[in-house]
């Protein structure tokens, strides 16, 4: 356990615009980090009987991070019971507690049923969101179970709040002791009466942020249980597919994970924040040696069927052919002068200082691919690769190897997702700035990408 010296918090309120009073409690002084918790919440009480939730709490500030905690509207300290609990009136809470804090970039971690309201938040806020960490959670919530097991818990919690929030402390912790289980059941029934659960329940199935995923620029780390019972890991999977270089990693524990899988979700939480630690500073960097500047190249890699290659493989089959793909792609990328970006999981992104190298990196690429399968037919890898050309920015990094963010780096991302596998895809900026450099292309007309208003005209790259 973390010895902070903090053996109280502060609790303090903010009232939102339509008169809703959420309570808050703000511990350390680094960097931001809000947290959304789950679907009952009780910042007093979970202070002062989870230690394992005072633990993550003082890790972070042990950290050099400023962990901001709250609890949603209709639970908790905040305004109960209240009529609407729709993903956007929870942004809007959360939108003034960011105006009354005076926050101008943080970090973002959405915890179960608050991880629509931070994908819609960041989706909304993408300046202000520098990361956004999501565990065990979802973006379809109709499809969490079927229709008849959903009727069927709102109205055991509805008939007996008592047996329903046993039911769901079992399904939220399995594999806990009967002491923690008991005790969750408990603080559920002190968090929320069972109008107030039913009707947060009955919200969170009706929720659905699948169409702002695709919107999300932040760095994304999506964590998920590998025994959760209540939101089943596929739906985690689900998330990182659709979140442009979204990170996927797993824990070994249930949806509330107790003892040791609590201790790696936390360790896992931080150490993803840690990675970006220059961008704390929340500063944009000055162009300078080695760091990209101006007008570059950005290309993004995607493997075919990632997901269901894990599940045809294993994990252990699944990382040889993504090393496969590392080491193949990074060759390339030496050889033509790109560099590095990050890794997305199921592929890479790289900056080029001209669209010719790109291409040329983009075309070796798929040939070095087709070769490997043609050699390893049982262990095929086929990618999607996407092109497009602008001025990113770049965050604040003393190495220059700092993250891109920005519209050109979205619509990169949103073309590689349009590509077939085996396909080089190319937005118009790069087909005009390779002019005369001996590349074909193929016209594949006006596309409209997601989250682009206008269509964008994209170009097949000739392989051969």
């Amino acid at each position: 356990m973390y010895d902070s010296g903090m053996t109280e918090q502060r609790i303090q309120f903010c009232t939102t615009p339509e008169g809703i009073r959420i309570a808050h409690a703000v511990h350390g002084e680094g960097y931001p980090l809000i947290s959304i918790s789950g679907w009952t919440s009780h910042i007093d009480l979970m202070w002062k009987t989870n230690e394992a939730y005072r633990d993550g709490v003082l890790e972070a500030v042990a950290r050099g991070y400023q962990r901001i905690i709250y609890d949603k509207r209709g639970t908790g300290l905040s305004t109960r019971p209240v009529e609407d609990l729709s993903t956007e009136a929870q942004v809007r809470d959360l939108e003034a507690l960011v105006t009354q804090l005076k926050l101008k970039k943080f970090a973002l971690y959405g915890y179960s049923e608050g991880g629509p309201i931070a994908i819609a938040y960041a989706a909304a806020h993408p300046r202000q969101v520098s990361h956004l960490v999501l565990q065990g959670t979802y973006a379809l919530g109709s499809a969490l179970s079927k229709p008849e097991a959903q009727r069927a818990m709102l109205a055991l919690v509805r008939a007996e709040w008592g047996i329903g929030s046993m039911t769901l402390a079992n399904l939220f912790m399995n594999g806990a002791s009967p002491e923690e289980i008991d005790g969750f059941q408990r603080f559920q029934r002190k968090a929320a009466s069972a109008e107030e659960a039913s009707a947060m329940l009955e919200a969170d199935y009706a929720r659905d942020v699948t169409g702002l995923l695709g919107n999300i620029t932040a760095p994304t780390l999506v964590l998920h249980g590998t025994k959760d019972r209540a939101i089943r890991i596929a739906a985690g999977q689900d998330l990182a597919a659709g979140i442009p270089g979204a990170r996927f990693m797993t824990y070994d524990g249930a949806h509330m994970p107790v003892g040791e899988a609590r201790t790696d979700v936390n360790e896992k939480l931080v150490a993803f924040l840690d990675e970006h630690r220059e961008q704390k500073k929340a500063r944009v960097k000055p162009p300078q040696a080695g760091a990209p500047s101006g007008l570059v190249t950005i290309m993004f890699t995607d493997i075919e069927g990632s997901t269901s290659m894990t599940q045809r493989l294993g994990d252990a089959g699944a990382q040889d052919l993504l090393r496969t793909h590392n080491a193949l792609l990074r060759e390339a990328l030496k050889e033509h002068g790109g560099r590095e970006i990050k890794h997305t999981g199921d592929g890479i992104m790289a900056s080029f200082p001209l669209a010719s190298s790109a291409l040329d990196c983009a075309i070796a690429v798929q040939r070095a691919f087709a070769a490997h399968n043609a050699e390893h037919a049982d262990a095929a890898v086929r990618v999607r690769i996407g092109l497009n050309a602008g001025e990113p920015v770049a965050e604040d990094d003393p190495g220059g190897r700092g993250d891109l963010f920005g519209t050109s780096v979205q619509m990169a991302a949103r073309v590689c997702a349009k590509a077939e596998p085996g396909q080089v895809l190319a937005s118009n900026v790069v087909r005009e700035l390779a002019a005369g450099k001996g590349h074909l292309f193929a016209d594949q007309g006006d596309v409209v990408l997601r989250g682009f208003e206008d269509p964008v005209r994209l170009y097949e790259v000739r392989i051969s």
